[in-house]
C-alpha cells in the first residue's frame, strides 16, 4: 500500500514537473539545404567572416541562416555582413554552444549546414 502511494506521489510530481519545463524555442531548423538551395559558393569554400565583410561567401552565410524557421529574421541575402546578420550568427553560435563572436569560420559553418533541430536560447530582441 505505501509503495502504490509512493509511486502514486512521484507520478504526480513528474506530471508537475513536465507542465513547468520550458518548451524549445519556435525556431526549428529545416533540413541543411541542399546544394541547389544555396549555391553562392562551394560548400568546401568555408572563409572567415565578420561583420563588414562582402561577397558571395556571405551570401551562402546569409542563405543558410535563412534556413531556421520560426521568429528569428530572415536576413536579406545581399552580401553584406551588417549588424542583423551579427546579431542572428552569434545567436545561432549560442544555439549550438560555440563562443559567441559573430565570426563565421569553421565551427560556425559546419552548425550553417548542419543547424540543429531546436534551440533553447530566446532569440535576442
Amino acid at each position: 500500500m505505501g509503495q502504490k502511494r509512493l509511486l502514486t506521489a512521484a507520478a504526480a510530481v513528474c506530471a508537475a514537473a513536465g507542465l513547468t519545463l520550458t518548451a524549445p524555442h519556435t525556431a526549428t531548423a529545416a533540413p541543411a539545404p541542399s546544394s541547389d538551395a544555396c549555391s553562392y559558393v562551394s560548400s568546401d569554400f568555408r572563409p572567415t567572416l565578420a561583420y563588414g565583410g562582402t561577397g558571395a561567401a556571405v551570401r551562402q552565410a546569409q542563405c543558410l541562416s535563412n534556413t531556421w524557421g520560426g521568429r528569428p529574421p530572415k536576413l536579406a541575402v545581399d552580401g553584406v555582413y551588417d549588424t542583423v546578420m551579427l546579431k542572428k550568427i552569434e545567436w545561432i553560435q549560442v544555439c549550438h554552444g560555440l563562443p559567441r563572436s559573430g565570426v563565421v569560420e569553421g565551427r560556425t559553418w559546419q552548425v550553417l549546414y548542419h543547424p540543429a533541430l531546436d534551440c533553447y536560447v530566446p532569440y535576442p530582441a
